[in-house]
């Protein structure tokens, strides 16, 4: 098993709402501005605390001088993360599941044990920001081939009402790339280098 984050996507491939589809960026808007506001009372309206609601800042620090990763910033950070996911896979069109604020099955993720911090080197931290340049890169080209996957999967749920399966793998595979990268860089949940195949 890697000791990276590991996802899984539960697509919705038939039966695809038309309709939802067509407007779907302004549909999932509500829950980006209920991100938003999370990430501003958590870092009193200072947003370079924070990416989306994640709480970076305080887990740097006490994992620097603690060497601990403590269990509620944790399970705050966890939550939020599975959130921002289950938003963008309605975003990205693998579903027509509206984002639940409430854990489910749309979006699964096993996590590294870190036992508390204990199992994280406590000065990576404050570099693996750089140390994940070339992933951030190499995600960016990745970015622009997921977009154009999104498109001809919107225009082929528009047209047919299914969304086609290597569309589907594209944009999932893609999507957990990103996740390993944030799990690595923001999350700070693996001192592992995520790989950068998908």
């Amino acid at each position: 098993m890697s000791n990276q984050i590991e996802t899984t996507f539960t697509v919705q491939l038939e039966n695809r709402n038309r309709q939802t589809v067509f407007f779907r960026v302004i549909l999932v808007f509500p829950i980006f501005i209920f991100m938003a506001s999370l990430s501003a009372m958590a870092n009193n309206q200072d947003w370079r605390n924070s990416t989306y609601g994640i709480l970076v800042i305080p887990v740097m620090l006490t994992l620097l001088f603690r060497g601990v990763y403590p269990s509620w910033l944790l399970s705050f950070n966890k939550s939020i993360f599975a959130l921002g996911n289950r938003a963008w896979v309605y975003l990205a069109l693998l579903t027509d599941e509206y984002p639940s604020l409430e854990e489910n099955q749309v979006v699964t993720f096993v996590f590294p044990d870190i036992d508390g911090g204990k199992k994280l080197h406590r000065g990576l931290p404050l570099i693996k920001w750089i140390l994940a340049i070339p992933l951030y890169i190499v995600g960016l080209v990745y970015a622009l081939y997921g977009i154009f996957l999104i498109f001809l999967a919107w225009i082929g749920i528009l047209s047919t009402g299914k969304l086609s399966s290597s569309y589907a793998e594209g944009i999932s595979s893609i999507s957990a790339y990103w996740n390993r990268v944030y799990g690595y860089a923001i999350l700070l949940v693996t001192d592992e280098y995520p790989s950068f195949s998908l």
